[in-house]
Parts: C-alpha cells; structure tokens; sequence
C-alpha cells in the first residue's frame, strides 16, 4: 500500500461561506485524486507549535503559537491501476 497525504485548505469569501461551499470543495480534491487511482481515508488536523522569533538582545520578537492544518489521507493498493473515467 501506498499513503499519500495533501494539505487541505477550503477558501471562502463573504458570498460563499457556506457548508456546502467548503464540502464542494473537498469533494472535488477527492475526485480528482480518485481519477489517479487513490481512495480516501480521512480528513486529518495536524496541529503543530511555531517556535518564537528572536529579536535584538535576545528578547521575543514574535511569540511563539500553535497552529493546526487539516490534511486529506489517500491510499493506493498495489498493483492497482486507475479507474477509467467515461464521459
């Protein structure tokens, strides 16, 4: 088995923050990787601590903060070729 793992950031505007919008948008990276013979696993957050920055004479220029990414896992089986796509 083969894992593959691509960051996932839905974007929105004022006349699109809806659900629907977002999900739209997952939907189609699923698709489009579905196409190259990966299947979905999950929807993965990631979270992780930015270090601090130093300033002048050692003191913090920018503290230090934790963050969190959201991450679609995708498998491929071996010896598994990509779907035919018809149209």
């Amino acid at each position: 088995m083969e894992y593959k793992v691509i960051p996932f950031t839905a974007t929105a505007n004022q006349t699109n923050m809806s659900s629907k919008n977002i999900a739209e948008q997952l939907d189609q990276l699923i698709k489009n990787n579905t196409e190259d013979g990966w299947e979905y696993v999950r929807l993965e957050s990631v979270s992780t601590y930015i270090q601090p920055v130093e300033g002048c004479f050692g003191n913090i220029a920018k503290p230090g903060y934790m963050t969190s990414f959201q991450m679609v896992v995708l498998i491929k089986k071996e010896n598994e070729k990509p779907a035919a796509v018809s149209y």
